[in-house]
């Protein structure tokens, strides 16, 4: 479903994958600053609750399952038929993939495996591959999602080798598709964050001892991190004029702080 145009509207015309957590603060920020935001998610009731948000921010929304190829390829060409153009994209979408069986390699089997990957990394290829092909002609802005996770683990209740796998396929993708289209004025980057309280965070949110350990492990915030912190950090990588192929962990000094 689609809004009506922004018409007037002053503003850059972003495409958001996510309609909850990190997403979604990213979201409000945008439509806050004047920015049109056009959401996808595969959630259509948390896609027009978030658009309600937005007021005169929300160019529209649609509902995609963005594992499928022509689900999102369709929400690419309803986005650009809401915005004008894409000036930039901010890809959230993906999540744990825990309740397929993710977990320990040792224990996994290749149904979870796919599961994991299938939800956080086929998502973020089809997603960028569809930001590229709308930007090549006039440039814009990615910012992915990973985790810090990819480059700094907690064996300890974070063992999630699927979903830490694509995580770091992610980070480790960034600079050859960074290098590629910089000639097309394309601006690619990740942001990483630490331990986030979002919905996907919900049994970490629940667990004294994760609790405990994120107030050691993120001293800069003694607790789990705001999404609207890591939205803020979305922000400055799809502002940053000059910034391409990077990497910026978000993650309260979860990977330069020891808790042995």
């Amino acid at each position: 479903m689609t809004a009506e145009s922004p018409g007037e509207r002053r503003g850059r015309r972003i495409l958001v994958t996510g309609a909850s957590g990190i997403a979604a603060a990213a979201s409000r920020l945008l439509a806050a600053r004047g920015d049109n935001v056009f959401v996808v998610s595969r959630d259509g009731a948390k896609c027009a609750a978030l658009a309600g948000e937005l007021g005169a921010g929300a160019a529209g929304w649609q509902a995609a399952d963005l594992t499928r190829e022509e689900a999102t390829v369709e929400a690419f060409a309803a986005a650009e038929a809401a915005l004008g153009s894409i000036d930039g994209v901010i890809a959230v979408a993906g999540g744990s993939a825990r309740r397929f069986g993710d977990g320990w390699l040792h224990n996994m089997t290749l149904d979870a495996w796919n599961a994991a990957l299938e939800m956080n990394l086929t998502t973020m290829f089809l997603t960028v591959r569809e930001a590229v092909r709308h930007m090549r002609a006039g440039g814009g802005s990615i910012v992915m999602t990973s985790s810090v996770l990819a480059t700094s683990p907690q064996a300890d209740g974070f063992s999630t080798h699927g979903y830490a796998a694509a995580k770091a396929a992610i980070t480790s993708w960034v600079v050859p598709l960074a290098a590629a289209y910089a000639r097309d004025r394309i601006r690619i980057n990740v942001v990483a964050p630490g331990l986030v309280r979002t919905p996907m965070a919900r049994r970490a949110a629940e667990d004294e001892q994760i609790l405990a350990f994120a107030a050691r492990k993120q001293p800069l915030v003694g607790d789990m991190l705001s999404a609207e912190t890591v939205g803020q950090a979305m922000l400055l990588m799809l502002d940053a004029e000059a910034v391409t192929g990077q990497v910026l962990a978000v993650d309260g000094g979860w990977m330069v702080t020891s808790t042995s």
